[in-house]
């Protein structure tokens, strides 16, 4: 068909070349930033980064560095660790600059096409959100390395890594650029290079596919005592057990950084992560296990916060504080399942599944998440939702009042996520649980979008089929204890405090009950001192203080590590008074002991299961 052209008129020609001028630039696609990163002296722990900033028709381009990297939400200040800032001309010729602010350099172009910025780096932090560069080998985070020009335009950033002599491999998540140069690759973005850490050095790499997708584990410093084969094997089973949960793998290949330096960690990304352990974790049952847990929590992650999250944690905003409510969605609920897929994937037996995390740094014995929140007082302060919400200047912060004033959304969030769980089972009949719940929100909202805790909950109650509000609300909104009672039944579990009493046996005496004062010390200098003091505790009540020297008990002097076997000479009810020394004045408390609370918290299978109880736990448990 032929239409006959109509004439344009002056006002509308106008406008339309005012709209092609303006829609013109944005058409075209926008240069790179192109990043080469040196150690040309690594056992200084310094990286030299080069970035040519492009800066056609500028007058000045600024340059800005985070101040934080998705994950971890506390301000890290990675422009602290910079030095020896200078810009150039690529002819070489030298450029003003200045700072504009504490994570922003600007740069007067001085008419020229491309901006040469210089700077090292200092990184020597054994942290997953920070840089690590020494002889050996280097792990670098995008947050901590790389400046980005501040305009907030999407543009393709380029990274040669130069290996220092020794180092056989560069390994990343980022793609390698085309032409196939070694050790050259490229983001399609910014949030994608900072998404994508950078590793360096020589290391074991194991190798293994799932699906026709490649996986790679890089060990770093297994000192002939990590077990690699084994430890690969089951990184495998984890990888199976959750593309098996989610039905998917959302990626064309994934990188387990995996740092052996006696540290602790872990950090996830769109497509790998980065985990921290001791090279003799493999050595030990609780190690490995506890090695384990953290494989598969970062791993769900790549699902549950990667893709599907909060709609306040994207777009990033790299230089503020970004809050949310929902983090014991993102980590509460990546918690509970982080142990789950271990037993589901046969890693774990039930009974180390259900005596829960190994002992951590301070702890002497296993316990699980219903003991840990319990016997936190925080958890009478401080709700789930407010948790998340003041992360950024509470949970990473922490002191010795920690425990008496704030509950981990970490925590909670995977008591609460067990209790939804048990929830939706239990109103579906079996038919359903939080796994569809995970599924369908990720349906829904994976991807750019992100969920309101409102979209979440309500897609909770549209798989259960029943009104949720009031058990959403109590959970998140208020420091209400739990109810644990309906999943218990469900699944037939019981606490300790619910466990007949047992009688000592005929002719045999009750061991005499040991005081407790509820103080938790360390030895420092070859002095004994208050490290903690929790609240609703005889040492609370008397006084103690963190800090606190303890000197003698009566007229008799306590050696330093002798704290613990002193304490057994007394029992509940027995009145003394405690010398300490406080800012290096002495000081003597009252105090009267008292019986340990009983762990009354410690959870098992019930003995004699009903076959539903029994059908019930075998669907959770996977087996």
């Amino acid at each position: 068909m032929t239409r006959t052209p109509r004439r344009t008129s002056p006002s509308t020609l106008f406008l339309w070349c005012i709209m092609t001028t303006i829609a013109a630039p944005a058409a075209r696609a926008a240069e790179p930033v192109r990043y080469s990163v040196r150690f040309p002296a690594p056992q200084t722990h310094y990286v030299e980064v080069e970035a040519r900033i492009p800066a056609a028709g500028q007058a000045e381009v600024e340059l800005m560095m985070p101040v934080w990297t998705p994950g971890s939400y506390l301000v890290r200040e990675y422009a602290g660790k910079v030095e020896d800032f200078a810009a150039k001309k690529p002819d070489g010729s030298a450029l003003e600059w200045s700072r504009s602010r504490k994570n922003r350099w600007k740069v007067a172009t001085a008419g020229t096409d491309e901006v040469v910025a210089t700077y090292r780096v200092y990184g020597r932090s054994m942290s997953v959100q920070a840089n690590w560069i020494d002889a050996s080998f280097a792990m670098l985070q995008g947050a901590a390395t790389f400046m980005t020009p501040a305009d907030g335009v999407a543009r393709p950033h380029e990274v040669v890594v130069d290996p220092a002599p020794g180092w056989k491999r560069s390994i990343t998540g980022l793609p390698a650029a085309p032409g196939g140069k070694p050790h050259h690759y490229v983001a399609a973005d910014y949030d994608t290079l900072v998404d994508s850490p950078i590793y360096a050095g020589d290391p074991a790499v194991y190798e293994f596919t799932v699906d026709g997708v490649p996986h790679l584990l890089v060990n770093e410093g297994e000192g002939g005592v990590w077990d690699g084969p084994r430890s690969a094997k089951d990184v495998e089973a984890i990888v199976r057990a959750e593309k098996a949960f989610w039905g998917h793998l959302p990626y064309d290949r994934y990188v387990f950084f995996n740092i052996l330096g006696e540290a602790g960690g872990g950090l996830e990304h769109k497509n790998s992560t980065v985990l921290m352990a001791s090279r003799w974790a493999t050595r030990t049952r609780p190690s490995y296990l506890a090695w384990l847990n953290l494989v598969a929590h970062e791993f769900f992650h790549t699902w549950n916060v990667k893709r599907l999250r909060p709609v306040e944690l994207g777009p990033f905003d790299y230089e503020n504080e970004v809050h949310t409510p929902s983090l014991w969605i993102a980590e509460g609920i990546t918690s509970y399942y982080d142990r789950l897929i271990v037993r589901r994937a046969g890693l774990c037996s039930v009974a180390e599944y259900m005596a829960g995390d190994p002992p951590s740094a301070g702890e002497d014995r296993t316990i699980n998440d219903f003991e840990r929140l319990q016997t936190t007082p925080g958890r009478l302060v401080q709700s789930l939702e407010d948790s998340s919400y003041d992360t950024w200047i509470k949970f990473y912060r922490r002191d010795e009042n920690t425990a008496n004033t704030q509950v981990s959304y970490y925590l909670k969030g995977a008591v609460v996520a067990f209790l939804l769980d048990a929830k939706v089972r239990k109103a579906t009949d079996g038919a359903k649980s939080l796994d569809d719940v995970m599924r369908l929100a990720y349906s829904r909202y994976a991807g750019d979008k992100g969920f309101t805790t409102e979209e979440f909950q309500r897609t909770a109650a549209e798989v259960a089929g029943v009104d949720l509000s009031d058990f959403f609300r109590r959970a998140l909104k208020t420091t209400d204890e739990l109810d644990y009672a309906e999943a218990c039944d469900w699944l037939g579990l019981r606490f300790a405090k619910d466990k007949p009493e047992k009688k000592p046996e005929p002719g045999k005496d009750e061991k005499p009950a040991k005081g407790w004062l509820g103080l938790t010390t360390k030895v420092e200098d070859g002095r004994l001192i208050v490290s903690q003091v929790r609240r609703e505790t005889p040492a609370f009540d008397a006084g103690f203080n963190v800090g606190d020297e303890i000197l003698g008990i009566g007229e008799d002097r306590i050696p330093a590590g002798q704290w613990s076997k002193r304490q057994e000479a007394f029992r509940p009810g027995d009145k003394v008074s405690v010398l300490i020394a406080r800012r290096d004045r002495f000081q003597r408390l009252d105090v009267t002991f008292a019986q340990e609370p009983a762990r009354d918290w410690v959870v098992d299978l019930t003995p004699d299961p009903t076959d539903a109880q029994k059908a019930h736990r075998k669907a959770w448990l996977g087996e």
